[in-house]
């Protein structure tokens, strides 16, 4: 294991105090921030570890933090943490240049492989890692298609079935298959490794959305 400092980035005092203590009761070194503000005051110009900053924060956000990082060319990984309604946000930092991203309420198994992964700067791949996933991404349906360029460019689940006039139910169906057949855990997995794939926004999106 390298460095096993984490920069923990949070306006809410007790979350960052709870999940501080639970991280240094698995062997990590944690530095609190009580903002994005306080966090790029305090960094320093060669920082070790990783972050976990908070995407919505009344003083600098988790998008600001990352396009301020880029700006110093600060090579620090970040994980940007999220409420499930801030997950087009999460989309946007990780094409900012975030590793990952992962939700509240944090699970202590994700959350620790999650940090572990970032500090190992590891590509986030499984079963072959990207170029297996490209190799999966030709047995999707065109639906399935659909769905994942939706997702990959940070639509909400409801918009996403308004769009391709289904049920959000259906939609959630599609991305469990989605999952199934890209062998990928969760939905911070298939983003990181279609935006590593080269998937973006493409004609069936576009044309499904000019044909509305």
């Amino acid at each position: 294991m390298p460095e096993r400092t984490v920069h923990l980035v949070d306006d809410d005092e007790d979350f960052r105090d709870s999940l501080r203590v639970l991280m240094e009761a698995h062997g990590f070194n944690v530095v609190a921030y009580a903002d994005g503000r306080d966090f790029l005051d305090r960094l320093g110009h060669n920082p070790a570890g990783c972050a976990m900053v908070d995407v919505t924060m009344p003083v600098i956000g988790g998008l600001e933090v990352l396009a301020e990082l880029a700006r110093r060319s600060v090579s620090l990984p970040v994980i940007v943490m999220t409420g499930g309604a801030d997950v087009p946000l999460a989309v946007q930092a990780m094409k900012a240049g975030a590793v990952d991203f992962i939700e509240k309420p944090l699970k202590t198994e994700t959350l620790m492989a999650t940090v572990i992964q970032a500090l190992l700067a590891d590509d986030g791949g499984q079963d072959g890692g990207v170029d297996g996933f490209r190799t999966r991404l030709a047995g999707l349906t065109e639906r399935e298609w659909q769905v994942l360029e939706g997702v990959v460019s940070g639509q909400p689940t409801k918009v996403i079935a308004h769009e391709l006039g289904i049920s959000p139910r259906t939609v959630d169906v599609h991305r469990l298959h989605l999952n199934e057949k890209l062998a990928v855990t969760g939905l911070s997995n298939l983003v990181r490794l279609a935006l590593s794939a080269g998937v973006a926004p493409g004609e069936r999106w576009q044309k499904l959305r000019q044909h509305r």
